[in-house]
This record gives structure tokens, sequence and C-alpha cells, in this order.
């Protein structure tokens, strides 16, 4: 009998589990509270409680595990950076967790994560080179080359959400100026707002509006210039087959329109035809895309 695979993700707000099938078939799948507020350990406890959970659906049959969480591990040190879970950073996450739930796992950053889902079940599947965009709280990226995650030997590869635009823009919590972050993830959009109108307002309320001033006008279309020029590096430095969309920001219409004819304005090429496209699998890309890690054969190992 095939080993299943358990998938768990990570989320500032949330933490979700999911079961499948050799075939990728959701077997089972579960959502509880991050609350991270209450400090790592109790986070540490959540990820056990959804895991168990997981397991009682299953019996006691062989799995495979994989977690996807927002930063990633440094290969240096073992500790976790830059994750928007801030009680976890600098701790060493994964001996914690293996500690904890007492099964090995494979663990990756959850856009890698997003990008793996799509290129193998999603809007990437049967393309060669499938590049996974994440716009949400931050922005963060990976891709997927002939159905194996490439992460690098720094384990940097698509962190293109920390690629400067401006180095004379505001200062990223990554330490430097200006970068792509900065201007096209929900916070990045957030703070441009009030930092030019002092009005607080989500971004999706903002993107969302049917009617703007001309002062709202100008931070929309700073917002999709700064878009196309961040899609534009993507596409002139690796040429993808295909770039998906994931994050709370991606179900913004006008990014595949206004914001494709920014893109266009900024690729190296005289007719580009790059699909820039909106995810399939939904909010479920980032769990699904970690229960495949856990096989641990989609990771191209350098």
């Amino acid at each position: 009998m095939n080993k299943l695979n358990i998938g768990i993700d990570l989320g500032g707000t949330k933490i979700e589990s999911v079961v499948l099938d050799s075939d990728s078939k959701i077997l089972f799948r579960q959502r509880i509270l991050t609350e991270s507020q209450k400090g790592p350990d109790h986070v540490l406890n959540q990820i056990q409680n959804i895991y168990l959970q997981a397991l009682n659906s299953i019996e006691g049959r062989e799995h495979n595990l994989g977690i996807g969480t927002p930063g990633s591990i440094s290969k240096s040190t073992g500790l976790l950076r830059n994750s928007t879970i801030s009680c976890q950073n600098g701790l060493p996450l994964y001996d914690l967790i293996e500690k904890k739930l007492n099964h090995s796992f494979t663990i990756e950053n959850d856009a890698n994560c997003f990008a793996l889902a799509e290129a193998h079940i999603g809007a990437g599947k049967n393309k060669p080179l499938v590049f996974g965009v994440i716009m949400g709280t931050g922005c963060g990226g990976g891709f997927v080359y002939n159905g194996k995650l490439r992460t690098g030997p720094q384990r940097l590869s698509g962190e293109w959400g920390h690629s400067v635009i401006n180095p004379n823009g505001p200062k990223c919590f990554c330490g430097k100026n200006g970068c792509v972050s900065n201007y096209i993830s929900g916070t990045g959009l957030e703070e441009m707002i009030y930092n030019n109108l002092k009005i607080k307002v989500s971004a999706k309320q903002f993107l969302n509006q049917s009617i703007y001033s001309k002062n709202e006008k100008d931070i929309l279309h700073k917002f999709y210039q700064y878009y196309g020029l961040s899609l534009a590096n993507i596409i002139n430095t690796i040429d993808p087959d295909i770039i998906i969309l994931g994050g709370g920001l991606s179900n913004h219409l006008n990014l595949y329109t206004i914001g494709l004819e920014m893109v266009h304005k900024n690729i190296f090429c005289e007719e580009p035809n790059t699909p820039i496209l909106k995810n399939v699998l939904g909010d479920s890309a980032g769990v699904i895309g970690a229960a495949i890690i856990g096989k641990n054969e989609s990771i191209e190992n350098v």
C-alpha cells in the first residue's frame, strides 16, 4: 500500500493540515488558529494538535510529512529567519517540531510550497518552468523546473520579494530599501497609502474601490507600475513558461489586464507572451504543496 502524504501549512493566522493519497486526492483537511500572540510554545502545541488530528484520520498508516512555513531555515545556523510568525524567528524550528511530533519531515518556505502545488496539479501543470508568486502580507516566490522545486545553494531561489527595485525607497524589514515587497505586497500598499494620504485602509478594500480620488489614482498607478517592473524582472531573468499569482492580492482582476500591460512595457522582447495567471488551487495550494514536498522527491538538491 502506498504511503499517504500529510502536509501542514503554518500561517500567521491559521495552521492547516491535509492528507493526500498517491494521486493527490484530499482525504482529510483541517484548520485551527495559530494564536502566535500566545508565544512559540503554544504554536508548537497547535502544530502537534493538528498533526494528531491528521494521524487519527489515517488510523496509523505510514505517511510522509511536509511542512510549509513563512521564512526559511538558515543552512548555516539551522534557525528560522524572515518569518511573519515573528515569535518563531531565531528558533531551531525543525528540531523543535521534530521533537514535538516524533516524526521526520521536510520543511520548506510557504511560497515554494505554493509554487510546487500549482506546478504539479494547478495552473502550471505540464509547464516546464513555473514561477509562483505570492502577493499577500508580504511578497514571496518559488520556481519549479520539470516538476522539481529549485531552492539553490543558499536557499534563496525565488526570494523575489526582497529584490530592490528602488534603492531610495522605504526601509524594508529585511534591512534594505525599496524591496518589491515595499510596493506590491498588502502591507507595502497599505503603508504607501498611509504615507501619502494619511488614510488607514486595507489593501483589499483599496483595490476593490469603484471610485478613486486623484491622489488615490496616483497611488494605484504607482502600484501597477511597480508590479509591472517586478514581474518583468523575473521574465527578463529566467523567462518562465508561466507565472502564477497567489496570495490575497492575486484576486485583484486588474492585475491581469492593466497590470499585464505594465509588465509587457518592461520586458526585453518585441512580442512578450508570458502567461500570468491566477492560481487554481486557492488558499489550499500551500498545504497541498507541503504534502507534496513531504515525499522529498520534488526538491532539486544542490
